[in-house]
């Protein structure tokens, strides 16, 4: 399939997992379409509502009440901590109870909060509203969990990037729609400062349950139906395409063995060619349902695969102690100490960057600051993705090694710590070089954030929620850092800069030696 029909038409999938093996991203009729559309929809809305304080803090909510430089410092962190709580929770929540209900209920539990805003009168309200609105960064857990669960390794770490990519703009066009909602209900609308900020948040509110409605009515809960059935679907699968009575054995062996010979179900030899073809059955019953069998709509697979795909990539419901050792595994490690550089670095720079342009060009004011703000979140929307974008085609074009997709976070991670210095140490009062370097510095602290998530997938597949909510909750520990660096340095945000500039350029070193995978993992090669 070409471009550009690869982003409307059905997609190939894989014969096992149902995992399609493109992004319709212009299909919304096609339930993979369908489930990228509202994966990165619902963490836009939610991103937006999560950062619709700062724009305003800038100046209409610090003089309505009266806050300190350290006060809005302190909801910030508020904010970030609120979230960090979240991400933790919504990993295993996530292999748990699925995806998509864990993507639900966060949306619905952050709403209130969010309609909530107007009743703050005081720091003290804001500080615990923040915290109560940071639900909402918790969405981001689920979103990269239901993608990775409908879209197979080829292009999963595109689909990741481009959702989290477009998901994080919405940071950034609150510093646009923020202020322009509370310009239009001050001036056409004719309400004071004091309510009018009060008023524009409601708007976010009814985008956040209008898009967990569309979630609830329009989406599965994975490629094979209702979460619950996630086990038997794959093995009802399996048996469609190997001998009778083979998968039962098959998967209690080793997932590499080769006793799997038999020639149905074997697509492909063991050089890669076409065998022949297969009959299959043109439903399997799984649960009170059934699934539609399309051979050709299936991508080809050795049977070898199958099995490999079948026994190590279906997640399954963590126990306490499996869930430590993937937490504590080096490749966790890994993932959150380059994702604590990266998503960490862009929620501190999120929450002050309109502050640094207005303190180093006064004369834009808070729109013109908060618009120009706007560029970093916005980046997300060709950043990100070019992360994950580059990253899959290193691993499918170049070689089919992961060490490419590894090194590639910590080649991106280094080259924003060194831009995050030169604009501290520089700190430039010409526009077209603080814009630049910040547009710069942008491409590689955002592209390093997809590049991690197209390498999570492969890590530990079948426990990814967990592993998607500890390296999400350690972005927002990360945020939490630079915020407090921030916080302690006052106004002086260029020197917070640099200093987190060197901080991300070590830690990234730091881990380099780790391995990609862990030693004898099954499946997520």
């Amino acid at each position: 399939m070409t471009f550009p029909a690869v982003l409307w038409s059905a997609p190939k999938i894989n014969p096992i997992n149902r995992k399609a093996r493109s992004i319709p991203v212009l299909n919304p009729y096609n339930k993979y379409g369908r489930v990228f559309f509202f994966s990165w929809w619902g963490f836009f809305i939610a991103f937006w509502s999560w950062y619709a304080f700062p724009p305003l803090l800038v100046r209409t909510i610090r003089t309505d009440l009266k806050l300190s430089q350290t006060d809005v410092a302190n909801s910030n962190i508020a904010a970030l901590c609120g979230t960090l709580v979240v991400r933790f929770i919504a990993g295993p929540m996530c292999d748990r109870f699925g995806p998509r209900w864990t993507y639900i209920v966060i949306l619905l539990a952050g709403s209130i909060p969010t309609a909530l805003a107007g009743a703050v009168t005081n720091v003290s309200g804001l500080i615990a509203l923040r915290f109560f609105v940071g639900i909402l960064g918790g969405t981001f857990v689920p979103c990269q969990v239901w993608s990775t669960g409908f879209f197979d390794k080829n292009v999963v770490g595109t689909s990741n990037a481009l959702i989290g990519g477009w998901g994080n703009s919405g940071g950034g066009i609150t510093y646009f729609l923020m202020p322009l909602i509370f310009d239009s209900l001050r001036e056409d609308r004719g309400l004071t400062a004091h309510v009018a900020w009060r008023v524009a948040f409601i708007v976010p509110f009814i985008l956040i349950v209008s898009t967990a409605l569309g979630m609830i009515f329009l989406c599965p809960d994975t490629p094979t139906g209702k979460w619950a059935d996630r086990h038997e679907a794959t093995r009802a699968l399996l048996e469609a395409h190997l001998p009778p009575g083979q998968t039962g054995h098959a998967l209690t062996e080793k997932a590499d063995s080769s006793n799997a010979s038999s020639e149905r179900g074997d697509y492909l030899n063991e050089n890669g060619e076409k065998k022949r073809e297969v009959h299959l059955p043109a439903t399997v019953d799984v649960g009170r349902g059934s699934i539609e069998v399309v051979a050709a709509h299936e991508a080809p697979m050795t049977q070898q695969d199958m099995l490999n795909t079948a026994k190590g990539e279906v997640v399954v419901a963590p126990s306490f102690k499996e869930a430590m050792h993937v937490i504590f595994s080096l490749q966790t490690l890994f993932h959150s100490a380059t994702y604590i550089c990266s998503f960490g670095g862009e929620l501190a720079i999120n929450s002050y960057i309109a502050s640094y342009f207005l303190k180093n060009f006064p004369y834009l004011g808070q729109t013109g600051a908060g618009r120009w703000g706007s560029m970093f979140g916005l980046l997300n929307v060709v950043t990100r993705p070019l992360g994950g974008v580059v990253s899959d085609l290193l691993y499918t074009q170049v070689s089919k090694n992961l060490w490419l997709k590894k090194g590639w976070i910590t080649f991106v991670g280094v080259i924003s710590g060194a831009f995050l210095v030169a604009i501290g140490l520089t700190n430039p009062h010409n526009e077209a070089t603080m814009f630049g370097l910040i547009a710069g510095m942008a491409f590689f602290l955002e592209a390093g954030n997809g590049a991690n998530f197209a390498l999570v997938p492969h890590v530990h597949p079948h426990a990814n929620g967990i592993v998607s909510g500890t390296v999400g909750a350690m972005g927002n520990t990360g945020g939490v850092i630079f915020a407090i660096l921030f916080r302690f340095h006052g106004t002086n945000y260029a020197e917070s800069f640099w200093i987190m500039g060197v901080m991300i350029m070590a830690l990234n070193v730091s881990v380099c030696w780790i391995k990609p995978l862990p030693k004898g993992q099954i499946g997520g090669r």
